[in-house]
Order: structure tokens, then sequence, then C-alpha cells
């Protein structure tokens, strides 16, 4: 029998939960109770708080008695992060659902994050309908707007607990009913790509498919970026084309689509082979013109959309953004390849177009050429474009040579 695990605050939402509970059971499923409350629940759980706390080093009745509630919520979310992962391996469910308003989604989906890429995780939220890049990070959590508060059982409520359940029934109940795919499993390799990028990316993937490789494409938008890095390190990949390094100009001069500080490491932690390059890397992003802070009002700008606006960086900028790469890549302990495309890094950075910029080239590839110190690294200059296709397939067969090496 497959099993869904309830997680959630039995104490203050136990009615709901325990009808939460009866939809699992009349759908044929067992149901696994967690309890993430603070204090007494309406029920008994299969996973108590106490236990929660305790996996993390806390003891709740400890936490419970000094009433501090935000230690509570602390200790009872570190420790799902790290109990439903083991609960997970030994085989005690199947998929996890749970219903919550900040803190109850708080609670339980750093737990969910925590779990692999495939097993099914449904989050009813009354934080569903804004940014919920906090809760879902780079998983596959399921966020389900909750319509009303989960507090009660009403018209609305019951429909919207029903319907997040038959969804996670049919995630655990119903993958024996789909044929087994049984294509060949071939090499996975990364490749990270924008719009201005893109004619690169797209030959370059091809000539890998030609040779038998699988190519995953990770759109450089910050979320993108953090997406392969967590990927790779969980060991999705056997190389990494990371040819669209501009999330870190966003990092640097504060664009909205950074990926964060550890952006560039995770290919040279798990000593996965990779050639890099610099695509994009001319260009800061914002939303809509007018949301360009005034401080960047009379830069290079150019309205890529009616809600993107991209801003030219300068040599400066450039000088920073090399160094920051550099530092990035001198970590690595086996051999990788960076190219620099001498004729432009992006679709826009090209004779005639709007940000060519040959100073900022040559701020950006100076600032690589002396910055990178560490051996293992080949830095390589093409007379190209980043968009031309000898450009794209030198990428690609460098990375082939890395990886049947």
């Amino acid at each position: 029998m497959k099993t869904v695990a309830i997680a959630g605050t039995f104490d203050t939402k136990g009615n709901e939960f325990l009808y939460v509970k009866g939809l699992v059971e009349e759908l044929g499923l067992q149901a696994y109770m967690i309890n993430t409350g603070v204090f007494e629940p309406v029920f008994a759980a299969d996973v108590s708080n106490k236990e929660i706390a305790a996996a993390a080093g806390y003891d709740i009745d400890q936490i419970v008695a000094k009433k501090d509630r935000a230690m509570a919520t602390e200790a009872l979310s570190k420790g799902m992060e790290i109990l439903v992962p083991q609960l997970y391996e030994q085989g005690k469910f199947d998929g996890i659902i749970s219903f919550g308003g900040s803190g109850g989604t708080s609670l339980v989906t750093p737990a969910m994050r925590a779990l692999p890429i495939g097993v099914p995780k449904v989050m009813v939220s009354t934080m569903a309908s804004g940014n919920v890049s906090q809760y879902v990070g780079t998983s596959d959590i399921v966020m389900m707007p909750s319509i009303v508060d989960v507090a009660g059982l009403n018209k609305i409520s019951k429909t919207i607990f029903k319907n997040a359940v038959l969804a996670i029934a049919g995630m655990v109940g119903m993958t024996d009913q789909l044929k087994e795919d049984k294509t060949e499993t071939k090499p996975l390799v990364a490749a990270t790509m924008f719009g201005v990028t893109t004619p690169c990316v797209e030959q370059a993937k091809a000539y890998l498919e030609e040779r038998g490789y699988e190519v995953l494409v990770f759109h450089a938008t910050g979320t993108g970026g953090k997406t392969m890095e967590a990927l790779i390190n969980e060991g999705f990949f056997t190389g990494v084309l990371d040819l669209t390094t501009t999330e870190w100009c966003d990092e640097i001069v504060g664009g909205v689509l950074a990926a964060g500080p550890s952006r560039c490491e995770a290919a040279v932690k798990n000593k996965v082979p990779q050639v890099v390059s610099v695509g994009a890397c001319d260009m800061v992003n914002f939303g809509p013109i007018d949301t360009v802070p005034e401080e960047f009002t009379e830069r290079n700008l150019y309205k890529h959309n009616p809600t993107v606006t991209l801003m030219r960086t300068t040599v400066d900028e450039n000088e920073e953004i090399g160094k920051k790469l550099a530092e990035k890549w001198n970590q690595a302990e086996t051999d990788m390849v960076l190219l620099l495309p001498e004729k432009g890094v992006s679709m826009i950075d090209a004779a005639g177009q709007p940000f060519d910029g040959p100073s900022e080239r040559e701020s950006l590839f100076y600032a690589l050429k002396q910055g990178i110190t560490n051996k293992n690294v080949s830095v390589l200059e093409l007379d190209h474009h980043i968009n031309d296709k000898e450009f794209a397939e030198t990428a690609a067969q460098k990375l082939i040579d890395l990886m049947e090496k």
C-alpha cells in the first residue's frame, strides 16, 4: 500500500488534518502523520514533535516551558529538514503533503526541499499566490493556494483540501499505471543559456546530442543557475557547459537575476568536467524600464521587451566580474577550459549592436587572464563571436574531450 506523509501543526489545526487523513484513507492510501505543532496535539501522531526537535538537538519540552515560540519553530523546522529525508529512506512514505500559513509553510518546506527530486511534494499554503522562491528553492515542490486560511473546515477549504489530496494521491498512487520509460539512458550535460546566447547553446547542444549526450539547458535567470548548481551537487551530470555566466553581473552590480554567491562552485567542488565562458556578461537585468534604479537611468539601457530592461556593464564592472569568476574557477582541482569570444559575448555585444564594447570585453578578458593562476584551467581566446557555430562546436568538443579523459 502506498503511503502519504501528512505533516502539520496538529495542535492548532488538528481537526483539519484529521479531515485530510480521512480523505487519504478513503482513496485507499495509508496516512503517515507527522506533528510539527509546538503544543499537545489533538490526536496521536506517527512522528511526534519531540522526535522532530530531538533530531536537531533540541528538547521540545524545555522550549515549551520557556514559551519561546520562535525557538520552537526554528527547532522543529531544522528537525524536519534532518528527519524527514531519513524517514523517506526508511520507506515510511512515498509522498508528502502539508497545509498552512506562513508559519506552517516555513516549518515543512525545508524538509520537502531536502527530499530527492521526483518524490511527490504538495504544499497548500496561504503564501502560494506570491513569490514562493523562499519556500520552493530549487526543488519540485508543488505550491497550491489555499484561497482561505487553513483555519477551519468550510465549503471552500474542503474543496481545496480534496483537490490537494487527489493531486498527491495521483502522484503517489498512479505511478504504476504509467508505462516504464525504457528509453536509453544517456550521459547528462548541463548547459546555461540566455536569450542572447541561444544560438550558441543550441548549436553546442545539437553537437553533443549527435555524439550521444543528453543536454539539459538552464535559463540563467537566477533561479536557473541555482537549480543547475543544486543538481550538479546531487550528481546528475557527467559534464557542464556553463557558457552563460551573466548571473554574476546581477550579483555584483545589483540586478534582479542574481543566482547568489555560490554560483560557479558546484562543478568545481564535485570535480565535474566543465567548459565555461562569459556569455551575456555585457548586461545587468532589471524589470520594466521605469523600475530601473535612479542611479542607473543615464546608463546604456536596452529595452529587451516590455518587462525586461538590460543595462550595459562598464569597464570597471567587467573587471570586477572577471576577478570574481577567476576566484571561483581558481578552486578547480581537475582540468577545465575557459573560452573567451573576442568578437562579442552576446547577441547585442557585436559590431553595430547596442552593447558592442571592445573596451569592456578587454577589461573582462584581462581580469580573467591575470586572475586565473590555476594550471588546471586552460584559457583560450577565440577569434569568434559567442554565437558563431565555430565557437559553439569548439566548446562542445572541448567538453567531450574532458569527459572522455
